[in-house]
This record gives C-alpha cells, sequence and structure tokens, in this order.
C-alpha cells in the first residue's frame, strides 16, 4: 500500500527542505510530472500496476534506475533506506516499513513498457526543456547496439540448450505430473559426449558437424515425443510460457536441419536464444565485436540531450533514417542548420537533401577540390563533437592521442 506522512507538495517537512537543495532534488524540479502522469491509463486499468508508488513514482523510480546504474536489487535496497529516493518517487515510508519484493523494479519497468509509449514521454521532457537546450539548430546522429547479456551463441550450444529444456525439464515434470512412464532416449550418452566437446580447446570442423547431427536425431526424437505426451494428457499443465518456448525450439530445429544440409545458404531471422527469440544477429564490423546481440538504436542528440528516434531488435541501415531525423529534429526543436554523422550517412542521396535543405553537415567533399578555411573549421568542429559525444570512448581515444602528441 502507498503510505505518505505529509503532501510531497507541502514545505513543513524538514525532510523535504533538505531534499529540494539537492542535486537528486533539483532534478526532480525539472521534469514535468504531470505530462508524464497523464501518458498513463486511466485509473479503471490501472490494474496491475506496482501498488506502493503513485503514477509519478513509477516513472521517478526508473530514472533511479539509470540515474544511479544499480541493479534492480541493490536500487531496492537503497530505495528503501535512502528517504531522499523515496521523496523523488512521491512517497515517504515509515521506519518500520519496507519494499520487500525483490522484483519490484522489474514489475514498473514491464507495466510502463506495456501501457506507454517512450516516443511520447520523450516528447513530454524535450518539450519541458526545450527553452534551456543550447544549440538547437546542431543535430548529431549515430546508430549502436545495446547488447543483452547472453552468451555467444553457436549451432551446438542451442541445439543443446533446446535438448536440456524438452529432455531435463519438460518431459520428466509432465511425466510425473500425470504417472506417465519417460519414454527411451540417449540424453544421458548425448551430455557426456556434449561435456567433453566443450572442454576441448580445438574445436574442428568435424567434431562440430558429428555434434550437431547427433543433437539434431536426439532433439527430433525430443520433439515427437513430447509432442506425443502433449497430445495424450491434452496438453493439461502447459503453460503459455512453455507452448511458446517449445514453438521456437520447433523452428530452431528447422533452421538447424536446414543449416546443417545447406550450410551456404543463409538463414533468415536466426534464432540464437529459445529464451529470447526476438534477438537477432548485429552485424557492426567492430574490431573488438564484429557481431553483437540486442537491440539496435538510431540516436540523435542535440544541446546534449540524446533521443532515440529508431530501435529494432532486426538490423537496419541507418543511412536511411537521415531524413526521417531531420524531419522529426523540425518538429521538435525547429530549423537545423549543422549535421553531423559518421561515413556511412554521406550518400548522394543525404548529399542531396541537405542541399536542397540549406544543411551544413560534416561530409567529406566528393571530387577534387577543397573546403575553404571556414568550412574546414567548421567540419572538423562537427566531428569533433560527434566523436566525443555519441561514439562510446571517443573523448578516451582523444585524449591518449594528445598525450601522445605532447610526449613526441
Amino acid at each position: 500500500m502507498q503510505i505518505t506522512l505529509f503532501s510531497p507538495d507541502s514545505y513543513n517537512s524538514p525532510k523535504l527542505h533538505i531534499f529540494k537543495n539537492t542535486e537528486l532534488g533539483r532534478i526532480h524540479d525539472c521534469i514535468d510530472w504531470n505530462g508524464l502522469t497523464d501518458l498513463l491509463p486511466e485509473k479503471k486499468t490501472l490494474r496491475g500496476s506496482p501498488s506502493w508508488l503513485p503514477p509519478k513514482g513509477l516513472f521517478g523510480m526508473m530514472f533511479l534506475k539509470h540515474y544511479t546504474g544499480l541493479s534492480d536489487q541493490k536500487l531496492l535496497d537503497r530505495f528503501n533506506t535512502d528517504w531522499g529516493m523515496q521523496l523523488f518517487c512521491g512517497i515517504l515510508l515509515p521506519d518500520n516499513e519496507s519494499i520487500k519484493d525483490n522484483s519490484f523494479v522489474s514489475k514498473v519497468r514491464s507495466y510502463l513498457g506495456r501501457h506507454v509509449d517512450m516516443q511520447a514521454v520523450q516528447k513530454v521532457l524535450i518539450s519541458n526543456w526545450k527553452e534551456e537546450i543550447p544549440d538547437k539548430n546542431v543535430l548529431l546522429m549515430d546508430a549502436t547496439c545495446y547488447e543483452v547479456h547472453m552468451r555467444f551463441p553457436t549451432d551446438v550450444k542451442i541445439l543443446w540448450e533446446s535438448c536440456q529444456w524438452i529432455w531435463e525439464k519438460q518431459i520428466p515434470a509432465l511425466c510425473d505430473l500425470h504417472y506417465i512412464a519417460q519414454p527411451r532416449s540417449k540424453y544421458k550418452q548425448q551430455k557426456q559426449k556434449t561435456n567433453v566437446y566443450s572442454k576441448q580447446r580445438k574445436k574442428t570442423y568435424r567434431k562440430t558437424r558429428t555434434r550437431r547431427s547427433a543433437l539434431l536425431k536426439l532433439l527430433l526424437k525430443g520433439i515427437n515425443s513430447y509432442q506425443q505426451l502433449l497430445n495424450q494428457v491434452k496438453a493439461c499443465g502447459l503453460t503459455d510460457k512453455d507452448a511458446a518456448t517449445f514453438k521456437t525450439i520447433k523452428m530452431v530445429y528447422q533452421q538447424q536441419s536446414h543449416h546443417f544440409h545447406y550450410p551456404k545458404v543463409k538463414i533468415k531471422e536466426r534464432i540464437v536464444s529459445i529464451y529470447k527469440p526476438y534477438i537477432r544477429p548485429i552485424v557492426r564490423g567492430k574490431e573488438n565485436k564484429p557481431v553483437e546481440f540486442g537491440i539496435k538504436v538510431h540516436k540523435m542528440q542535440v544541446g546534449g540531450i540524446s533521443i532515440l528516434e529508431h530501435v529494432s531488435y532486426k538490423a537496419f541501415n541507418e543511412c536511411k533514417r537521415l531524413k526521417i531525423s531531420t524531419l522529426k529534429h523540425r518538429n521538435l526543436f525547429g530549423e537545423c542548420s549543422h549535421l553531423a554523422g559518421d561515413a556511412i550517412y554521406a550518400t548522394n542521396e543525404n548529399r542531396k537533401f541537405a542541399t536542397r535543405e540549406g544543411i551544413v553537415t560534416n561530409f567529406i567533399r566528393k571530387g577534387r577540390g577543397k573546403d575553404d578555411k571556414p568550412s574546414k573549421s567548421i567540419k572538423a568542429l562537427l566531428n569533433k563533437e560527434r566523436s566525443t559525444r555519441l561514439e562510446p570512448g571517443g573523448r578516451c581515444r582523444q585524449l591518449r592521442q594528445r598525450k601522445g602528441a605532447i610526449s613526441t
């Protein structure tokens, strides 16, 4: 239940007076809480929302999550003992009360993800900060990938995880629930062989193909056996989550079987995790990580404020987003006079668009001619701002280069 000792807008409390003079309190006063709470559904449809917090506190908790950089458990522990964080969310817990639900922060995040459009959240925040943002006519853009915490996928790993899910988790539980004898299989022998294979430092192509062939046979038998058991008990005890995972495993078998027999054919919508089937490989071309797994984001930045212009779990070409980003900037901030992006944006179509709209870019000039000094200095400044603000490690790389130049 929600507990408050005083109105959050009252200045009679000493704690509230102290909170207003802290950094977190000053940030609190800069946020349009009324505009954010208007994005939530009506009270009649607020069932399922965490009851400890008011509507304002849902957004406040997510802000504290990214402001502190703590895990969900550590954030909850600090929230229970830090009255400044509680005031930021619009409540104040008594000394003998605390939130004991370890999944509380996750529930808040899930609820906002289901009911709130994040593009609308960005629009509310920007409209409130618009007058204070400097250099609103300069647009910086880049694409990045927010990686998820998962193991690097291989064909053997995804096949073995599918076999484990069926033969270790689902079939024994279903047979014990309905007192049915478990079907025979060679799962224990394949488990031992897979453990031996995983411990080998050098995994040759021949050994890998042998493992894949054996696991494909084991997985096919597991799918057929589990389906027969489900038909026998009429799917009694099968949850929606398990049904979705089983459907994913069937798709994994189809993809891996086709890839085994036709290794040169590219697989579309390739599944790399049975528990997160929406994750796709994102080819980035970086030196340390040529392939990343997560959500790809096209980010635009104005005056130090980052805006997520487009997000997708599927790979996309960010150079196609330049026109859309420019139009979005115009709707939010007004005229765009300067634009900076990396070399992938410098297509002929984007160059013509920038010239037609009168936008100065940092693109390298085509042809034999050279830029004059004012144009060259503007492009150098745009390149510096883009690389230091948007690219991860850009500022550190620039400091290392400067230190190397000084030492030489």
